[in-house]
């Protein structure tokens, strides 16, 4: 994860420093929190500018962004135009996901060229696919074919100067003769070109425990999504802390996995409205786990 917290420190002052952090947090300059945008997808189309200035205030200074096409760009803003709201705010979108189109069926690459243009405008780093369409996706030489896509994907970004990355839901963790996609999209995509981003939510809902998948493959989970589950309901969000999925385990693992950003992302269920949540999310991380 990217630096938080200064230290200046000297002598045997380094070692107490080092001891007295957390297992990650020793790198860092500032606390560096981020939103995945599309938790309040809601509140865009009313006034882009001042959820912005809210997610600010809450809080955080990264993001993830969502939603953009070549047909509307971003919510009816062109790339450019949100890049200066984002700076308006001290604002990086260090993240996006972006739908490419029909390119991990076809190898069409329209919309996939039209997002790294957006991406390196918003001097982005990750370039992150979000999702995979249902018939695309049946079977283990689905998911071979795939991870060939995202090779030739992650390619194209690295030229461009970008990074691709992979996001997670919980089919990718169906089995499949034996094995899962998620483990076939691991082993067949070029590691210093695909990147993933764990959706920590997901992967605890699949059944799975994220850091036996870090242990596993070792620094490949450069970005978290970090979404907490309902107590009684698993099927819905929760504010970070709120919920049953314990997060101090995972968060000490992070140098384990490669993490360099999260992204806390609420999809449903919030306590209030959706920015008394993302705030008491942001407060419940910096006060807990970084």
């Amino acid at each position: 994860m990217t630096s938080r917290r200064t230290f200046i420190i000297n002598g045997s002052l380094a070692t107490a420093a080092v001891l007295a952090m957390p297992s990650f947090a020793f790198n860092m300059n500032r606390k560096e929190i981020g939103l995945q945008l599309y938790t309040l997808r809601d509140e865009f189309p009313k006034d882009i500018k001042t959820t912005l200035e809210k997610v600010a205030s809450a809080g955080f200074t990264t993001v993830e962004t969502y939603g953009f096409s070549i047909k509307d760009q971003f919510w009816g803003l062109t790339p450019m135009e949100l890049k200066k709201i984002l700076d308006a705010n001290k604002l990086s979108a260090v993240s996006g996901h972006y739908g490419i189109g029909s390119f991990l069926a076809d190898g069409n690459t329209a919309e996939l060229e039209a997002a790294i243009i957006a991406a390196k405008i918003l001097k982005s780093e990750y370039l992150t696919i979000p999702w995979v369409d249902p018939p695309f996706r049946q079977n283990s030489d689905d998911y071979k074919k795939i991870a060939v896509r995202l090779n030739e994907a992650g390619k194209m970004c690295h030229k461009a100067g970008l990074k691709l990355a992979y996001h997670n839901h919980d089919f990718e963790f169906e089995n499949h003769n034996g094995t899962t996609g998620y483990e076939i999209l691991l082993k067949e995509t070029n590691k210093d070109l695909v990147f993933f981003e764990m959706d920590l939510y997901w992967v605890v809902r699949s059944g799975k425990d994220p850091v036996q998948l870090f242990k596993e493959n070792p620094g490949r989970f450069k970005m978290w999504h970090v979404k907490d589950m309902d107590n009684l309901n698993p099927a819905l969000n929760t504010e970070i802390g709120s919920g049953s999925i314990d997060f101090k385990p995972i968060f000490k693992e992070a140098k384990l996995a490669g993490m360099k950003h999260f992204f806390v992302e609420q999809e449903n269920n919030f306590a209030v409205d959706s920015f008394k949540s993302v705030k008491t999310s942001c407060d419940f991380i910096s006060n807990h786990l970084i």
